[in-house]
C-alpha cells in the first residue's frame, strides 16, 4: 500500500484518477487533458500501474487505461479504518 500513497502524492496523478473514475481512456486522451508532454504523462501512468492503482490493456495500437478499483477499495478502507478510531 506505500506505493499507492506514494503514488496519490502527486497531482497530476490523482487527476488522472478522478478523470479514469469517469470511465476508461486511452493514453492519448489522458494525455489531452494536461499541458505536459506524452513522455510525462506515460511516466505518470507508470508510476500509477507500478502501484496497482490503475490497469492498462492493449487494444490495437492504442492502450487503455481503467481504474483498479481492488486497490482503491484497499486504500479507503484503511482510510475508514483511521477515521473509525477517531
Amino acid at each position: 500500500m506505500n506505493k499507492a500513497f506514494q503514488a496519490l502524492a502527486d497531482p497530476t496523478r490523482r487527476t488522472i484518477l478522478k478523470n479514469l473514475n469517469k470511465g476508461e481512456m486511452t493514453a492519448g486522451q489522458i494525455a489531452d487533458c494536461f499541458d505536459m508532454s506524452k513522455p510525462s504523462i506515460t511516466h505518470h501512468l507508470n508510476i500509477l500501474k507500478n502501484a496497482d492503482l490503475i490497469q492498462s490493456e492493449k487494444r490495437g495500437q492504442f492502450v487503455v487505461y481503467t481504474l483498479n478499483t481492488t486497490v482503491i477499495g484497499d486504500v479507503l478502507g484503511w482510510f475508514y479504518e483511521f477515521t473509525h478510531r477517531i
